[in-house]
């Protein structure tokens, strides 16, 4: 009788063990799945100093199938860029420091795309952010669904990007050569000449052009992705500083068209 109820015992510890077993294998196989569902999704950082409107961010984000990561502080911000980041939203006013600046290191050591969320709206901050490294300027109150359309629209621009850079592609003009791979312009003498993202944008959609007047309004558009983010005046005072580089040939590199816009002067395809 004590070795059949030993039996007994002994069997239900083994049922027992082996549910358990079952459910651990369970747990880790969800585990494995829920890994693999996070590492092939897209991964945002949310930089933003007020929890509230951090919460909010990375809740909405999150529900949208996006892997969202929150960070406080600049600091915060850098030490979740040690993984891989394909969107910062980042706020300009932060308790450790400067978003502006931030967004340089980010540009500097990243790939990810950036879109500033913030409070500062400004003409000059507006276009500080741009040319500094910013994919967008979106100021607060936040429309949610606007943010993500604008999430979506960097990503997608970025994705084209890392496809296209698998192939060499430069393009010579007059006495310069710019790299869309790379994003590099350089001189005749082979040196790299400094330009924002702003001026490489739409440099770059000039040089594309092959000639052809580009408007701008359409201008607007490469420079910042959101015609309401900009105006003309940015446009004028982009091309007068890629005018003020683009010297050594004497030939006008950009030149303006009467109620167009403006196309490049030199335009040849290596």
């Amino acid at each position: 009788m004590n070795v059949r109820s030993q039996d007994g015992a002994l069997g239900d510890l083994s049922i027992q063990a082996s549910s358990q077993a079952h459910r651990t294998s369970n747990i880790v196989a969800d585990s494995a799945v829920q890994e693999l569902r996070v590492a092939g999704r897209e991964r945002l950082i949310v930089v933003e100093d007020d929890p509230v409107t951090r919460t909010m961010l990375v809740g909405y984000f999150s529900e949208n199938n996006f892997d969202v990561v929150g960070a406080g502080s600049c600091a915060e911000c850098r030490q979740a860029l040690r993984t891989r980041t394909d969107l910062v939203f980042l706020d300009v006013q932060l308790p450790d420091g400067d978003g502006f600046d931030l967004a340089k290191e980010i540009q500097a050591t990243s790939n990810a795309g950036i879109i500033f969320v913030t409070r500062r709206d400004t003409d000059v901050d507006r276009i500080l952010g741009l040319e500094v490294a910013g994919d967008h300027y979106v100021t607060k109150p936040i429309d949610l669904r606007e943010l993500l359309a604008r999430a979506r629209s960097v990503l997608r621009r970025r994705s084209i990007d890392r496809k296209a850079a698998r192939n060499h592609n430069s393009i010579a003009f007059g006495d310069w050569i710019i790299d869309l791979t790379r994003r590099e312009l350089l001189g005749s003498d082979g040196k790299p000449v400094a330009l924002t993202r702003a001026e490489f944008d739409l440099l770059a959609a000039l040089v594309g052009a092959d000639g052809r007047p580009l408007s701008r309004d359409y201008l607007i558009e490469v420079v910042s992705n959101r015609q309401a983010e900009v105006d003309i005046r940015t446009v004028d005072a982009l091309v007068a500083r890629l005018r003020r580089k683009l010297v050594g040939s004497g030939t006008p590199v950009i030149t303006t068209v009467t109620g167009v816009g403006y196309k490049l002067a030199l335009s040849e395809r290596l």
